[in-house]
């Protein structure tokens, strides 16, 4: 402000000035005052990100569940947070992987910037749009004083998904990949106005590890250890749809959850944030199974599921979890695979269609034949359809006859369009329960038993899975994974306590084949157990076992699966001279279910080392399990191996 004193001074000064100088002068003055009073138009604006954040900081802002859900901060053993983004540019404070409050503090300031941030480049009212709207919500930001970005991206982006709920998507196990082995999640965005048969066409978000093709041993070791990147992506349903369902032959089940639109939106601008940053992947614990909840508790801060997975996340259970929460899913539908369509299809037919079936697939020229054309016209649709299923799903499975199948695809698609009939429905059931109806995937055991001379009792535990004489319901059938399974026991006579077996890993798909599927089976295991060999009583062997056979399943009693494997096996252990034997031999075995609940194996195994300890090995194996409920089981188990015979009876537990 001027005083009066300096307004008179200044005239009289003027006076003395020459017009052209005091015009000048007068102009300058003006031009000053205008600076003045710019920098006093803009200075509030400093002001206010302070007060915004001693009013965030005073509420505690910092500390709140919402605010730790969108950082992924996880609270550390010792105190203090430690966020699982594992992307610099999610954070706006260098200090933001680990400081809550910092991070606040430098995402309040950057809202007032149009410096573009993240990978994709956009303001930070944008970038992390799910962030802006909480904390608007919060401090009741004032547009004037902090004018919202228009976000154009983000909108089209959001209007494009025209959401009305979101479904959990889970195929079931695919044994020939590492991957995916223990099934997978995703969600489906459901758009407005889809039905049970458009839902096809919906988008999917989804979490998965940046693998270079033919990865090979290198993906399991990498990704075991956090080697790989793992990214959020949106991806065509129908795209997904055909990779598991027709190209890898996995069931999908679809639980469509109950969010209400508000959640809904949350959920998509957090995504939409998520696709700014990438996580370290983790196979068994930060999969897609568990980035996939973090985005379901976005939706609703009040359900507490991460927490529940402290070691490993296994989809299975992360399905259970969410079946578990009063009224979260709404309903749950079935996409069968296409073998499970073709073999429930193919069970539908009397023994003549079935003969037709088998001829029209190798010459589909034969489905113009007068004989054929004497069935009823209803069942030569459902025999063409049929032919058709399978000779698409041979074209994608068969890459080197592909066009063949294709040309009598073609040619049996043409007699069908002859027949003016509509195919009759027909209800795809599911040769397993959903998975949710199975057991849990971590199991302890408690038992006692004879070994040769001596009693014995005996503790075991298994972080995952399943094994072959597990309860079948909601798991791949005929399939074994077993990852860190150990057994502790204490042998009365002598006094001792031993680790009886450590399992790394052992794993085994028995494929039933027959004249339309002939996929063969396979094993591989690695790990330790307590031999008899020599003078060596009780000696630790470790083991490296793999083999490649084949199956055949009968219906004799109730349901049998009888297999057979050509198999090396490689041994290390002090009982031998030298300390080790590879060599190789066979299996043959089955695998019946007595019961609902209750299921036998018989297997014998011979094996001849050359190399090493040049020794032979005959071993012979009878078990049985029979369920008690859905999570608890007993088991009477035989073995014999050399000169060692050992019986166990074990009661165990499924958690």
């Amino acid at each position: 402000m001027i005083s009066l004193e300096g307004s008179s001074i200044l005239a009289g000064t003027l006076e003395r000035f020459s017009p052209p100088l005091w015009i000048f002068t007068i102009i300058l003055l003006c031009f000053l005052i205008t600076e003045i009073s710019s920098g006093a138009t803009e200075s509030p604006a400093p002001t206010y990100v302070q007060d915004l954040i001693s009013r965030a900081t005073l509420a505690k802002l910092a500390e709140e569940r919402e605010w730790h859900l969108l950082l992924h901060y996880r609270e550390n053993l010792l105190g203090g947070h430690t966020s699982e983004q594992d992307d610099p540019g999610f954070f706006l404070s260098p200090d933001g992987k680990t400081d809550p409050q910092a991070e606040l503090e430098a995402t309040l300031r950057q809202f007032f910037s149009d410096e573009l941030v993240g990978r994709s480049r956009q303001p930070a009212q944008c970038a992390f749009i799910a962030r802006y709207q909480w904390l608007k919500e919060k401090l009741s930001f004032d547009d004037d004083r902090l004018p919202p970005q228009p976000c154009e991206r983000f909108h089209r982006w959001y209007v494009d998904f025209d959401v009305e709920s979101v479904s959990l998507i889970y195929p079931s196990a695919y044994m020939n990949n590492p991957a995916s082995m223990f099934g997978h999640t995703l969600l489906r965005i459901d758009q407005k106005g889809q039905t049970e048969q458009t839902r096809i066409l919906a988008y999917t978000i989804n979490y998965a590890a940046d693998v270079p093709p033919d990865a090979g041993v290198e993906y399991a070791i990498r990704g075991i250890f956090g080697g790989y990147k793992g990214y959020f992506s949106t991806i065509p349903y129908y795209l997904k749809v055909q990779e598991y369902r027709d190209i890898e032959d996995r069931d999908i089940w679809e639980y469509r959850l109950n969010f209400t639109e508000p959640q809904l939106r949350r959920m998509l601008m957090h995504a939409w944030e998520l696709g700014n940053a990438y996580f370290d992947y983790y196979f068994f614990k930060e999969n897609c199974s568990y980035h996939i909840l973090s985005l379901l508790e976005v939706a609703d801060p009040a359900l507490l599921l991460r927490d529940r997975f402290l070691f490993w996340t296994m989809p299975a259970d992360t399905v259970r979890l969410l079946t578990d929460q009063p009224g979260l899913v709404k309903d749950i539908a079935y996409r069968p695979s296409r073998s499970t369509q073709i073999k429930r299809k193919r069970a539908g037919l009397s023994d003549e269609e079935r003969v037709w079936f088998g001829r029209i697939t190798e010459d589909a020229s034969l489905a113009q034949s007068a004989e054929f054309k004497r069935l009823a016209l209803a069942r030569q649709a459902f025999v063409l359809d049929l032919a058709s299923d399978y000779l698409r799903y041979r074209s994608v499975t068969d890459e080197a006859k592909a066009d063949s199948y294709k040309e009598r695809n073609r040619a049996v698609l043409i007699a069908r369009s002859e027949l003016k009939v509509k195919s009759e429905d027909f209800r795809i059931e599911p040769f397993t329960a959903p998975h949710e109806q199975g057991h849990r995937t971590s199991r302890a055991g408690l038992g006692a038993g004879w070994r040769n001379d001596e009693v014995f009792e005996e503790l075991s535990v298994r972080a995952v899975y399943h094994d072959l004489l597990d309860p079948d319901p909601g798991y791949t059938p005929d399939a074994q994974i077993e990852l860190l399974s150990a057994s502790l026991r204490f042998y009365d006579r002598s006094d001792q306590v031993r680790l009886e077996r450590f399992t790394f890993a052992n794993v085994l798909l028995l494929s039933p084949m027959d004249s339309l599927f002939k996929s063969p089976s396979w094993k591989i295991s690695v790990g330790t157990q307590t031999i008899r060999f020599n003078d060596c009583n009780l000696c630790s062997n470790g083991n490296l076992n793999g083999g490649i056979g084949a199956a055949l399943e009968t219906q004799w009693l109730r349901r049998e699966v009888y297999f057979a494997f050509a198999e090396a096996d490689a041994n290390y252990s002090k009982a031998y001279d030298p300390d080790y034997r590879i060599g190789g031999g066979g299996t043959v075995g089955m695998l019946a279910n007595l019961t609902e609940r209750w299921k036998l194996m018989l297997s014998t195994t011979y094996l001849r080392y050359p190399l090493g300890d040049k020794s032979d090995d005959f071993r012979w194996f009878v078990g049985q399990r029979y369920t008690l409920g859905q999570n608890l089981a007993v088991r009477l188990e035989y073995n014999h191996r050399d000169h060692d015979n050992d019986v166990l009876f074990t009661v165990q537990a499924f958690f």
